[in-house]
Order: structure tokens, then sequence, then C-alpha cells
């Protein structure tokens, strides 16, 4: 009798699992598996199993991660059994710190990541136009101060190509705005506007704001014209997000709340709460909310809290809060301790009191609420320091896990701070990758000596701090492929600079994997159910299409996922894997 192929496949899979010895007979069979993933090379992030080469998933739990043999026991006739041909299994990889609903909705706007001259943007700005006539505002981000000559645009340019419908782009790093004639207009700005709190619209010498906007100005009067998305448009978005998230690996968001048309992810709960109910979220979310100075009262904590009795499970959280304390080195809005180099006029400011930032960071803890502080500048790195050791002394020790985001420069006496406090570092690797803008912006501005203490990952880690990496985006790609691989190198796609930009500060494979896994989940008090496989973990894991630990560091950066498991579910799959168990199992159960 002749056999089809996918009959012989059948055959043999289940000839192969029956052949390998079962547990001891005398013993009970365990309930079996909804799935099996079988001839792996699986690392598990867990310190006491690093390795499996198989791995069972009932419901949305793992049951059992062992070897072939001992995996084998949990097969029953309903079984999806997939043979992963050696390719490497992974924990799915969390996103530390993501602007889940602003990298969404940018997704829909004209993106200039890849623009490097301001020909290149008035190109694809023009193109974007052209091509949705029906948009009243043209949005979008990612101009890099490195395409002007003094680091900053000007209205004339977008003037140029659009000069009757208002235009508005982001830059890179989140941290200044362009506006055209228009956009000002409709927003009410003149020369004789005030520049609001925390932020700044740039002058000529007249006088005459030139279009770019700097920090809460932006948020303070620019966006008020910006049309906000409608509740459907917010939905498309998210789940066009998920698809691109889940297409690289990542099975959950940490957003830390921050300036967005719609407001951030924080007031967005509602329509990730709406996904959720409608069984439409692929990943999990953990979203703080932001706090404006000048202090954090009973309305703010309240506001918090009562999204946390709301937001609790697995899929969906809320309870954390989030300060800003500074800006960037790229426009001196970075706290800084001493001068800029570039600049001895300029140290960058602080964006709240000092003592109110340590008041409402010692309110908030004795809530129980965990905070997230934005610290870029060396200056406002100690700030957050002194906040978090404050509150410690005042309020007692307690599991409270507070966060600083960002780190770009710190004194060197800090770095021992993050271990003796107990406080996450949560970094992007991204951020350290020696572009231009880095090597000829970021560090003469602050100069040679503080550079040196740049993104000090292996130093603060060394020290006794937890590392727990993310994007930041839509400030550079969610994909962590590119950041696990700097997390390495440090140096360019194209090998520069030649031995990594701070060499001493590279780390690990394995810890870069934990800062994206385990380090993550630890960062949002989620270590016990997620971040590595283990028996009664989540069944969050991916599958990808090379083995890290095999490759050169400098290849990383090209990896793709083959699928992506969220509590026990493919939420992703690639067009490059077409796994033949999926019809197989469906021929077994028509039998």
């Amino acid at each position: 009798m002749h056999l089809s192929p996918t009959l012989l496949y059948i055959a043999y899979l289940w000839a192969f699992l029956l052949s390998i010895p079962s547990a001891i007979a005398s013993e009970s069979p365990p309930q079996p598996a909804d799935i099996i993933i079988f001839n792996a090379r699986i690392y598990t992030v867990n310190p006491q199993q690093k390795w499996a080469e198989a791995i069972a998933v009932r419901g949305d739990k793992i049951v059992a991660v062992g070897s072939a043999r001992e995996i084998v026991v949990y097969r029953g006739i309903s079984t999806l059994a997939i043979d992963a041909k050696h390719h490497l299994v992974l924990p799915g990889f969390v996103d530390c710190h993501i602007h889940f609903l602003d990298g969404s909705l940018s997704l829909l706007q004209v993106n200039l990541d890849q623009a490097r001259s301001v020909a290149d943007i008035q190109q694809q700005v023009k193109a974007y136009a052209i091509a949705h006539p029906e948009l009243p505002w043209i949005l979008g981000r990612g101009w890099q101060y490195t395409a002007f000559a003094d680091g900053l645009p000007s209205k004339a340019i977008l003037d140029q190509i659009i000069p009757d419908r208002p235009v508005y782009l982001e830059s890179f790093d989140g941290h200044s705005w362009w506006a055209n004639s228009k956009a000002l207009k409709l927003a009410g700005i003149t020369r004789d506007s005030p520049d609001p709190a925390g932020g700044k619209f740039v002058r000529d010498a007249s006088a005459e704001p030139t279009g770019a906007v700097k920090e809460d100005a932006a948020d303070a009067v620019v966006r008020r014209a910006v049309p906000s998305p409608s509740h459907d448009e917010v939905l498309d978005a998210l789940r066009r997000g998920m698809h691109e998230a889940n297409k690289v690996g990542l099975v959950r968001g940490i957003s830390p709340g921050g300036v967005s048309v719609q407001g951030g992810d924080f007031s967005a709960l509602s329509a990730y709460d709406e996904l959720r109910r409608q069984d439409q979220l692929t990943m999990r979310f953990y979203i703080a909310a932001r706090m404006e100075p000048p202090s954090v009262g009973k309305e703010q904590i309240d506001k918090i809290e009562n999204a946390q009795r709301r937001y609790h499970d697995e899929w969906l959280s809320a309870g954390a809060a989030k300060f800003f304390l500074d800006g960037v080195i790229e426009s001196h809005t970075a706290a800084m301790l001493a001068p800029y180099s570039d600049d001895s006029t300029q140290s960058g400011k602080l964006l709240w009191d000092p003592e109110n930032s340590k008041q409402a960071v010692r309110n908030l803890d004795r809530e129980g609420i965990q905070i997230y502080t934005h610290a870029i500048g060396d200056r406002a790195v100690r700030l957050a320091l002194d906040a978090y050791a404050e509150a410690q002394a005042k309020n007692g020790k307690h599991d409270a896990r507070p966060r600083i985001e960002h780190i770009e420069s710190i004194s060197a006496e800090d770095i021992p701070r993050f271990g003796r406090l107990g406080v996450v570092a949560s970094f992007q690797p991204l951020h350290a990758y020696p572009d231009d803008d880095l090597m000829k912006i970021w560090a003469p501005n602050i100069g040679p000596e503080r550079a040196r203490r740049g993104w000090a990952w292996h130093s603060i880690e060394n020290s006794g701090g937890v590392l727990a990496f993310g994007s930041d985006w839509p400030i550079v790609t969610l994909n962590p492929w590119p950041g696990v691989q700097n997390a390495l190198t440090r140096q360019t796609t194209e090998g520069e600079p030649p031995g990594g930009f701070l060499p001493s500060e590279r780390i690990s494979l394995e810890d870069a994997i934990k800062g994206y896994t385990l380090g993550a989940a630890y960062a949002a008090h989620r270590e016990k159910e997620e971040g590595s496989l283990a028996t009664g973990k989540l069944a969050d894991l991916i599958m990808v299409n090379q083995d890290l630990f095999k490759i050169e560091p400098s290849e990383i950066g090209k990896t793709e996922t083959l699928f992506t498991m969220v509590g026990g579910k493919i939420v992703y799959q690639s067009p490059k894997w077409e796994p033949p168990d999926a019809v197989e199992k469906k021929s077994v159960e028509k039998k």
C-alpha cells in the first residue's frame, strides 16, 4: 500500500516517540500534554537546569522540561508534537521599556529612521504627504540631529515642501520635535508664546520660533493641536503592533509611561482591556503612569491604585509610577553634575525640584507602588538613587524593586549603589549603538572622561545590580536581536569602532539573554511565573532560526523568530517554518 509523505511522517514520528522508554512502569503516567516540543536545543535561563532537549505544555503552563526520555510520557493521542529539528528554543523575550501605543501608531506614519540628510527627509515626507492626501496632519518620527548643520531643524525646510498642511515630526530619541509654519500657527505658537515648564521653543535671533521644540513644550502646547486617533484606530494600531512584536519574539511589554498624542499606554488601558476581553491580546503588558511635577498627592496615588485594582492579571496589569528627571545629552537637556564639555554654559536641567522628587518617591513607595525614573545625565541618576535611598530609610526595606531607566552617564561612585539599594538598571542596549549620533554628538557633548562610563552594563552588573533590557520603541526598533548583538559587541554592523565602544562594558550572551528574559521579568515582579522555561511557569517561548551560541556575535542581529508561543498558543509562525505537525495532528485526530 502506498503512503503519502504526510502519513509516512506520522508513522515515523509516532514510531520514534513509542520507541523511547517511558517512565518507570509502576508509576501512573501523567496527564497528557497539549504540546510537546522535542529534538530541540532549549536554553532555559533556569540556573538549576540550563539546557534541555524537550518541553511539555498543558493549557497555558509548562508541565515538564527535560530529555526526550522524560518528556515522552506526556504524549497523548491529541498531543501536538513539534519536531524542533535542533533549532534553539528560548524563553519569550520581554521588552522592559517600550512605549507600545506610540510605537504602534507610528507604524502608520512617515518613518525617518533611515533618513541621513535634509534631502532624504524632504523626499520621504513629501512622498508620504502625496500618498496620503486625506490626512489633515502629516505626522512621523525618526529624524536625527546629525542631519542638520547645527543639530536642530527649522520650519523652513518643511515649508519648502508642504506649506499648506501642518507637519509635526518627532526626533529619533523622542525628546525634540519639528513643526512647520502651518503646525505652529494652528497651535498658536508665536514669538510672544512663553516657554512652558520643562520645555522650550527654539528661537532665532529675532525671537521667532524656528520650528524646533524641546521636551515638554511639545506636550504643553503643540500636541494640543494634533488630532487624537479614534478608538478604532487605537485598537487597530495595537493589533498591528502586537503582530510586529510577536514576529520578533516578544511576549511581554513593560510600558514606563510617557508622552504621546493619545496620552500614552496608561491612558489606553481600556483599549488594552477591550482586546483582552475579546481574547485578542497576543502579548502581556505591565503599564506605568507618568507623574507630573511639581508633586505627587492623593489624586495621583488614587489613580494608580484604582488602575492596579482593575488590571492585575497575567495579561494586563498596572500599578507603577514613572518620573522624568531630565532630557537627553544630544540636546543638552540631560542633567549633568558638571557643565557640558562642548558648551560650558549648559549643564542641563532637572524637570523635578530635588526635594519634591524625593518626597514624591517616599509617598509612592510607602503605598507599595513600584517606581521607574527616567535619568540619563549623571546628576539625574544620582538624584534618583538618593530618592530611592531616602525612601528605603524612611519606609523600611521591602520588595520595592525601583528602577532607573536609560542611565547613559553615571558617576563612578554611583555604580555600586544599584546593587546595595536593590535598584533595577533598565537599559536599552541599542541606545549604545556607536553610530554618528553617539560618536559625533553624544560623546563630544559630555567629553571623554564621562563618556568612559557610558551605558555601564558590565560595571553595574559586576557590582551586584540587576540588568533588565528593552528597546524604548519607537525610539529604536522593537526587534531585540540587534540589541542582543550590541550588548556583546558595542560595534556597528560594519564593525566600528575596532574592538567596540567601551569594550569593558560588553556582557556575555548568557547575560544579554537574561536581561531580556528573567531580568526583565524580575523588574516586573514576574520572575516566579515568567522569564525562564521551568515547570509551572507560563508557556511563553520562542524558537529561532540560528543557534546564538554557535555563531559569531556579529551575526546575532540577523536572527529571525520561527514561532512565538504565548500562554501555550502559537501567536506567530514564520512563513519560513511550516511545521508538518499541524497537519499531522488533524490527520491523527480524524483517525
